[in-house]
């Protein structure tokens, strides 16, 4: 996959938080929400192009690079509430917003809580709806993979996590400036792992009015397929696309499909 180039650095005080993020081109605002192990610069292959029809905006959400998780609250409701008052004051007050894998969790609950915020939301493989260990431990990859950071192997854990959610060796195939990223986040995980999700119902789901895309790569190993397939049925009209030959990364493994999908939804 192509590196593009890196767009410099701005930073927004939100909710009292020097929050970063990149920003390219002009037009209606279209906020970009990374998920696990990642940051702003997730989204490299997506600004500029993007950026031809949109006012792209990525922000790495609370304590992801450059920041650093101190041990102190790290949860989706925090992340929820930075990015609803990001779109408030970078944002124009609205915006259409883009979530993968657990941003996708992240755009989906500020769609549910400030629905006047979302212009479109667009939902690339998000996790699952409700907590169930019997369906989703997927051997306590989270756990395990904290174990062998503990134990001095940083690669090692981050290749099972990254292994785990996008298919086997997908670690060892990474570019090198993804992989310098997810080491750049790794304290993160240990965050993330003790977080508790609340259970979204079909219910609250049916409530979303905004247009709504939902996006999972061909490749995606479970929970994915199964999720977006719940969502597929509980919200009938939402539009749905299958990037080919990508699993869960999709937006870099396969971002000229992945970017199209959001152009003809948006356009």
């Amino acid at each position: 996959m192509r590196s593009e180039p890196q767009l410099p650095l701005q930073t927004a005080y939100i909710n009292d938080y020097a929050m970063t993020y990149t920003e390219h081109g002009q037009g209606t605002p279209l906020v970009l929400v990374h998920g696990s192990l990642c940051d702003c610069r997730y989204w490299k292959s997506q600004m500029g192009p993007l950026g031809r029809s949109f006012r792209v905006l990525a922000p790495s959400l609370r304590h992801y690079w450059p920041q650093e998780w101190d041990g102190g609250p790290f949860s989706v409701d925090q992340h929820v509430d930075d990015l609803l008052a990001f779109i408030e004051t970078v944002g124009e007050g609205a915006a259409h917003v883009v979530g993968h894998s657990r941003g996708a969790r992240v755009a989906l609950e500020a769609a549910l809580r400030e629905p006047r915020r979302i212009r479109t939301l667009t939902l690339a493989d998000p996790g699952p709806l409700a907590p169930n260990p019997s369906a989703d431990d997927r051997g306590g990859f989270r756990q395990r993979s904290l174990k062998l950071i503990d134990d001095g192997e940083l690669d090692a854990g981050l290749a099972l996590f990254v292994d785990t959610v996008s298919g086997p060796d997908t670690w060892r195939r990474m570019v090198p400036w993804f992989q310098e990223m997810v080491r750049d986040n790794a304290t993160t995980l240990r965050g993330q792992a003790t977080e508790m999700l609340n259970p979204l119902s079909r219910e609250q789901i049916q409530k979303l009015a905004m247009p709504l895309l939902l996006i999972g790569g061909a490749l995606s190993p479970a929970p994915y397929p199964a999720v977006l397939q719940t969502l597929s049925e509980w919200l009938p009209s939402a539009h749905k696309e299958v990037i080919v030959g990508s699993s869960h990364g999709m937006n870099l493994g396969n971002p000229r499909a992945f970017n199209s999908a959001i152009e003809n939804f948006l356009i």
